[in-house]
């Protein structure tokens, strides 16, 4: 496990040094701890990035298997040689397309999304038919840096008020869904657990 650890670590540096956005420690350590006490075994994953979370929740427990989609080359082929490197290819798969253009039949415990931040109405109604009852669609990222809680005038770019007018309205989505009961925790950058009634 040791030789982990300094993997991890270089994931996660060059995460930094590439802007590309992975998830906080205590936002990862949630999930991995959601996936041991829930006894999770089948995981979809949309947005792998360089396959950060997704290796963090294959290394839970030998059974973990995850499906992970990535639409940027770059990235995916970065998640394909981390991968490899934890030697995980057998419980991993990624695929490299655009998530709406993928159809699964498979049925998984756990949900995972981390995607276009505009999406996640259109990314939870896409996969919610691959979920089984009782099984719960995680979303990452509803704090958004700090800016959801802001006023909107406060929020000088245009784009991104657009974007935070998006995920409020994700949230108002998961709390008026009577087929979920959705949790909100102000861990890492705000988490929401919607478990399939």
């Amino acid at each position: 496990m040791v030789g982990n650890y300094s993997m991890i670590r270089e994931i996660k540096e060059y995460a930094k040094k590439n802007n590309i956005p992975i998830m906080v420690d205590d936002g990862i350590d949630f999930l991995t701890a959601f996936i041991f006490k829930r006894h999770v075994t089948n995981i979809l994953e949309i947005g792998t990035a360089i396959g950060y979370s997704a290796i963090m929740m294959a290394l839970v427990h030998p059974n973990v298997k995850v499906t992970t989609i990535e639409r940027d080359e770059k990235r995916y082929l970065e998640a394909v040689k981390n991968v490899k490197a934890f030697e995980l290819e057998d419980r991993i798969t990624l695929i490299y397309n655009d998530a709406f253009n993928v159809k699964l039949d498979e049925e998984f415990d756990l949900i995972f999304i981390d995607a276009a931040k505009a999406q996640n109405i259109k990314f939870f109604e896409h996969f919610e038919r691959n979920l089984v009852p009782g099984g719960a669609i995680i979303t990452d990222n509803l704090k958004f840096h700090g800016l959801v809680e802001k006023e909107e005038y406060e929020i000088k770019s245009k784009n991104l008020r657009g974007l935070v007018r998006k995920i409020k309205e994700y949230i108002s989505y998961l709390k008026s869904n009577s087929r979920y009961d959705t949790e909100f925790f102000n861990i890492g950058d705000g988490i929401s657990v919607s478990t399939k009634k």
